[in-house]
């Protein structure tokens, strides 16, 4: 059987950086940090005490208050996306087959916020198991992709992926195979992410993986620079419309990119630190490469996991020149991370639309907050450091890990 086309016809994005698709973008392109201190709780005894939260979030604007009660705060990001990448998709709700559209989200945590809080008011009653009748549904990360489907009557394939940092990249490659297999027509995808809380800032802080530059929190996530202390914990969420490319054309939309392959793998080696040698990640490129039919000098731009930890930044970008060997020298590569913060299971999301954008716009988002060269990676590395390049883009590729091991890399190419 042929394979079919999948195309991008319409994106949603939710950060600290904006909460539009246009806002977030602004943002990517003047390099603005997200990061400032939590208000969200008392940080007064916690190591890190700042993160990428956002601003100004109002729930009402996409569900009704009651509905919203429903939801813990990923899901609620997740409608507000996914509303917003509807609407700039200028999808025909009312003409589609609901039958071949689905939704296939990613969460690496889910309701984080609704199970801290369910476990306190208990632990502080007097042993009653007195629980919300939603704490369970509101926890549980596939009920955002099945809220998605109630809210506007998508009845095709329909779950949520959960592979940690990794998860809504997967679920975009998830999607994009469905499609590609002519198992649907369109399918809503992305990720969101809520763990800007109690029980997510104390446990990755006990991880030792979050920055502690709590003196400048703007400066705090600085990927590929030598005083790197971890990274900065983000939220939010970005969604994204794949069509078949067909059935786009014929009801006139907008192609935004065409996802032309990825790649998937595991490094089989630790929960939570990179493979020393890099292979899961150097394998997993090679295969998106592979897949797309591509050879390694006709990418343009690597848009990198780059969460400003000490191990992982390294192993990737000897992983980008072990894979594309000259031509690393010739690519832009820049981490967004060091803007929005790393939102976990969300963050494949944004950083696929941010490759959306710069397709689109000839615009490199940069990597901010680079002070001093690491001495363990190659200055003639294009690291796009702290402003916006413009170039000519036809290909990006996207890389995204998850504690656990999982790797994936997804590969788009401008609208013809």
């Amino acid at each position: 059987m042929a394979f079919k086309r999948v195309v991008i016809t319409g994106a949603g994005a939710l950060t600290a950086i904006g909460n539009t698709l246009p806002e977030y973008w602004n943002g990517l392109k003047n390099g603005t940090s997200g990061a400032a201190p939590i208000t969200k709780f008392d940080t007064s005894k916690f190591k890190t005490k700042f993160a990428c939260e956002v601003k100004g979030f109002e729930v009402e604007k996409f569900i009704d208050r009651k509905e919203a009660r429903k939801m813990d705060l990923f899901t609620q990001y997740a409608m507000a996306v996914v509303d917003e990448a509807i609407k700039n998709a200028n999808l025909p709700l009312a003409e589609l087959d609901s039958d071949r559209v689905g939704v296939i989200w990613g969460s690496g945590i889910g309701g984080l916020l609704t199970f801290q809080e369910e476990v306190r008011a208990f632990a502080a009653g007097d042993g009653t198991p007195r629980f919300n009748p939603f704490f369970i549904p509101k926890m549980i990360p596939d009920l955002s992709a099945g809220h998605i489907s109630i809210k506007y009557g998508f009845r095709g394939p329909n779950y949520v992926t959960v592979s940690a940092c990794a998860s809504s990249t997967n679920a975009i490659y998830d999607a994009y195979t469905y499609l590609k297999l002519g198992k649907a027509d369109i399918i809503v995808s992305g990720g969101s992410e809520a763990a800007v809380c109690i029980a997510g800032v104390g446990g990755f802080n006990a991880l030792k993986a979050l920055s502690e530059r709590n003196d400048s929190p703007q400066t705090a996530s600085r990927p590929y620079d030598k005083d790197r202390d971890g990274f900065v914990l983000g939220e939010g969420a970005g969604a994204v419309i794949l069509e078949e490319y067909e059935y786009a054309k014929k009801r006139g939309a907008t192609i935004l990119g065409e996802i032309i392959g990825g790649g998937m793998t595991a490094d089989a080696y630790h929960i939570t630190a990179p493979h020393p040698e890099g292979h899961g990640i150097t394998k997993v490129m090679e295969l998106a490469l592979e897949e797309a039919g591509l050879k390694a000098e006709q990418v343009d731009y690597i848009n990198t996991h780059g969460t400003s930890t000490p191990l992982g930044d390294i192993g990737e970008i000897k992983a980008i020149q072990k894979v594309f060997g000259d031509h690393a020298y010739k690519l832009n590569i820049s981490s967004t991370k060091s803007m929005t913060g790393h939102l976990l299971g969300a963050a494949g999301a944004i950083e696929f639309i941010a490759c959306l954008l710069a397709l689109n716009e000839g615009i490199i988002p940069p990597t901010i907050n680079h002070f001093t060269d690491d001495p363990e990676l190659d200055p003639k590395l294009n690291l796009t450091f702290n402003k916006a390049q413009q170039r000519k883009v036809n290909i990006v590729l996207s890389n995204t890990f998850g504690f656990g091991g999982h790797n994936f890399s997804i590969i788009i190419k401008k609208a013809e």
